[in-house]
C-alpha cells in the first residue's frame, strides 16, 4: 500500500509539528516532501501530495479539504518571522514587494494596509531578497528564517527585547538589511494583533477528505506532541543551519509561535477570511471543516456494512 504524500514548509517554525516524522517513532510511515508554503499548497491542489500544511488563506482556494484539528503554525504574540520592512514609516509607502514565498501572510498585509496603515500602495511580487526588494519598492514582506534572522540581528542592535515595531540606524554594512542605514520594521502579527485583538493563524494541516482517517490524525497529533517536548532539541539542531543562536531558537518556538489551533485561533482564523473576502482576496468565506476521528470512524463504520 503506497504511503500517503505529505508536504511540508521548510522553515523552522513547522519542525515541532513534524518532528516524530523526522526524528522519531513515526519515521518512515509517510512519503515527506519539503519546500516552501506557496509550494506546499501547489502540491496539494496538483495532487501531488495528500497532506499538506498550507498557507491559512490557501484553504479557501482549494476545493475538497478538510483541515487537521488541534495543529496550526499561529501567533499570539509578535511572531518575528513575518516582516514588513520599510525604508519609511509605513504610512508612507507608495510601493510594497511581496515576498512570493508567501500567500496568507501576503493577504495580512494587504488587509493591514487598507484597514490600519490607511494607504492604497501597488503591491508587486518578489524573489526573497530583502535588499533587492527595496531597491525597487518602499517597503517588503519578508517571511520564515530569513525575517527570523533579521529579527535577532535588530534585537542585538537594539539591545532589548522585540517589540512589534521598530527602526534602527547604523553603518550600512551591520544593518539587518545590508546597504540600508535606516529600517523600519513592522512584525505582521503583531499589526494584525493590534488591528483585530486576535490571534494570527498563519499555517495549518489540510487534506484531501478521502485521505484523512482516525489514525492519521492520531499519527500528526503524536508526531507535534513530540516534537513540542523536544523544543530544546530542535533549536539546537537549527543553531548551526540558520547561524542563529540556539538560545534565541528556542525562545521563538516558544514564546513566538503558538501551534494549537485553538477557539481563540479559530476566531483569529475565521475574522482573517471574513476580512480577506471583504476585500475581494478570495470568494466569500466557506466555513471551516475539521475533521472529527470520531465522526470519520463512525461513518467508514457505516460504510463497511
Amino acid at each position: 500500500m503506497a504511503k500517503l504524500r505529505i508536504s511540508i514548509v521548510e522553515y523552522l517554525n513547522t519542525a515541532p509539528l513534524v518532528w516524530g516524522f523526522t526524528n522519531g517513532p513515526l519515521a518512515g510511515r509517510y512519503d515527506l516532501s519539503f519546500t516552501l508554503p506557496s509550494q506546499c499548497a501547489e502540491a496539494l491542489r496538483r495532487n501531488e501530495a495528500d497532506i499538506a500544511i498550507i498557507p491559512a488563506i490557501e484553504y479557501q482556494r482549494i476545493e475538497n479539504l478538510v483541515v487537521l484539528p488541534g495543529m496550526a503554525v499561529a501567533a499570539k504574540n509578535p511572531v518575528r518571522s513575518i516582516l514588513v520592512l520599510a525604508k519609511k514609516p509605513i504610512e508612507m509607502a507608495k510601493r510594497i514587494a511581496l515576498d512570493t514565498s508567501s500567500r496568507s501572510s501576503a493577504a495580512l498585509v494587504r488587509i493591514l494596509a487598507a484597514e490600519k496603515w490607511g494607504i492604497d500602495p501597488e503591491f508587486v511580487d518578489a524573489a526573497p531578497d530583502a535588499s533587492q526588494m527595496l531597491e525597487t519598492a518602499d517597503a517588503a514582506l519578508v517571511i520564515g528564517d530569513p525575517a527570523l534572522r533579521i529579527s535577532v540581528k535588530m534585537d542585538q542592535l537594539a539591545g532589548k527585547a522585540p517589540s512589534g515595531k521598530s527602526c534602527c540606524q547604523g553603518d550600512p554594512k551591520d544593518m539587518p538589511v545590508p546597504g540600508y542605514d535606516s529600517i523600519f520594521t513592522y512584525d505582521v502579527a503583531y499589526e494584525w494583533q493590534e488591528l483585530t485583538g486576535k490571534p494570527c493563524v498563519l499555517a495549518i494541516w489540510a487534506g484531501r477528505r478521502e485521505a484523512i482517517t482516525p489514525e492519521v490524525i492520531a499519527d500528526f497529533q503524536a508526531s507535534k506532541e513530540f516534537g513540542l517536548a523536544r523544543i530544546a532539541e530542535i533549536a539546537d539542531g537549527a543553531e548551526e543551519e540558520l547561524d542563529l543562536p540556539e538560545k534565541d531558537l528556542e525562545k521563538y518556538l516558544t514564546d513566538n509561535i503558538d501551534f494549537s489551533l485553538d477557539a481563540e485561533n479559530l476566531e483569529g482564523l475565521e475574522l482573517y477570511y471574513k476580512k480577506a473576502a471583504a476585500l475581494g482576496l478570495i470568494p466569500n468565506a466557506k466555513p471551516l471543516e475539521l475533521a472529527d476521528a470520531a465522526n470519520l470512524r463512525e461513518s467508514r463504520a457505516g460504510a463497511a456494512r
